[in-house]
């Protein structure tokens, strides 16, 4: 009685994995080759895109879209193969799509606000920005997140929620920008001899545009010096270059011209008090 128990068990196990166990291998093939697909599919929309003429800011984003629709057909092939009927998972995931939303709404957020990115386009692939306090070159624009590179070469993935919802400097998106320098001189100094100096130092450098015309004019009389502002105009691309030549050499003229630039310092007067009797005495 027993053999012929355990020779039922071993019928029906090999009926289960007759039956089943192909599914499975089916189901692991499936996925394999669904997700080089989905890669594939990914790397020829790129390709296309790019043969096209296409933004640059929109391609990853179209070919990351691409890549998870296949997935999806993927899945859904997959859960074919085990008999589930896919129309009623697909009103299964309706119904539970507000409850999804809810538990992925800050994942939705960004993809959402990727979209407005691609479609308001404030900034593209390779401009300088600056956007919830962080600066960097634009690296990618990606379906959920942004990713800058900064300064000193650290890459940083900012959410694209985050960068939607926050004032965004584009540093690149003019052709030419202001360097606001201030040079501080002593109260003894000739203004007309400071002025003409700076002016002559921007006159000789090629980089400083002629329209706009740079300003030098006196903005405050400091604590300790008169401070002039000077805002010659450049080429976005020759910006920081200028700005350090213009800083160095305006130092260097004013002190050739004779021009002194101070630092803070304070005057302080000492009273000492003398013995009682005695007259006070007065130490500066």
């Amino acid at each position: 009685m027993q053999a012929v128990d355990a020779e039922s068990l071993i019928n029906q196990f090999v009926d289960v994995i007759a039956q089943w166990g192909l599914r499975v291998v089916g189901a692991l093939a499936v996925l394999l080759i669904g997700r080089m697909a989905a890669g594939w599919g990914r790397k020829l929309t790129r390709n296309a895109l790019e043969r096209a003429g296409v933004d640059a800011t929109i391609v990853p984003f179209l070919a990351g879209l691409v890549y998870f629709l296949i997935l999806a057909f993927v899945l859904l092939a997959v859960l074919g193969l085990f008999g589930i009927p896919t129309t009623s998972i697909i009103a299964v995931l309706g119904a539970a799509s507000l409850a999804v939303g809810l538990a992925l709404q800050g994942t939705l957020a960004n993809f959402a606000s990727g979209v407005m990115l691609l479609l308001f386009r404030p900034f593209q692939i390779g401009d300088f920005i600056e956007v919830g306090g962080v600066s960097g070159v634009v690296e990618t624009i990606g379906v959920f997140s942004t990713v800058l590179n900064t300064p000193d070469n650290v890459r940083i993935t900012i959410p694209n929620g985050q960068v939607y919802g926050e004032p965004i400097k584009n540093f690149t998106a003019n052709p030419n920008r202001r360097i606001d320098l201030v040079a501080g001189v002593a109260y003894d100094d000739d203004l007309q001899v400071v002025h003409d100096t700076i002016v002559s130092v921007l006159e000789e450098d090629p980089r400083v545009l002629d329209e706009p015309a740079p300003q030098v004019a006196v903005s405050e009389l400091g604590d300790s010096s008169v401070n002039l502002v000077v805002r010659p105009w450049c080429k976005a691309e020759d910006y920081w270059a200028l700005r350090f030549d213009l800083t160095r050499r305006m130092k260097e003229r004013l002190e050739e011209a004779g021009c002194s630039i101070p630092f803070p310092q304070q005057d302080i007067h000492l009273i000492r008090w003398p013995q009682e009797g005695g007259d006070k005495v007065s130490i500066s």
